[in-house]
């Protein structure tokens, strides 16, 4: 009966070790970023970098976005938004899936959209850019952790 006790004992505290592992997971993915996005012909098209932060939810908190390059697209006033659905080991290896938007203010009607994969301290996957004349195209991007 003592050896069923000391290992029930046992199997919560490794379980609940693991649930406080869980919400240190998050805090891989804050910091700040550049990401470069390429054309499906390997030519880089946008580049950007942010500071982010993943709220408890999954939900990423943007800040200091800022496009590396030049773009008819996105002039001024974009907003972003984004999420994570994350998952990681005691180790702090973390992955999950990303998604991330960037809706144009001046001009309007162009968004941005990534889709991808967070492995450690970076995010891969592909990219869409939907909206007015000469603001359509799609293609890879990798995102890396500053």
């Amino acid at each position: 009966m003592k050896t069923l006790v000391a290992a029930l004992v046992l199997v919560a505290s490794l379980a609940l070790t693991g649930c406080g592992s869980s919400n240190s997971i998050p805090g891989n993915i804050d910091g700040n970023w550049t990401a470069v996005l390429t054309d499906t012909g390997g030519n880089a098209v946008f580049g950007f970098s942010t500071s982010s932060v993943v709220n408890s939810d999954g939900t990423l908190v943007v800040s200091n976005f800022k496009f590396a390059t030049n773009s008819s697209c996105f002039v001024s006033g974009e907003t972003e938004s984004g999420s994570l659905v994350l998952s990681g080991d005691f180790d702090g290896n973390v992955t999950g899936k990303f998604q991330f938007t960037v809706t144009s203010g001046n001009p309007s009607g162009n968004t941005l959209t990534l889709t991808g994969t967070v492995n450690g301290n970076t995010i891969s996957g592909t990219w869409m850019l939907v909206g007015g004349t000469d603001c359509s195209d799609n293609g890879n991007f990798t995102i890396t952790k500053m």
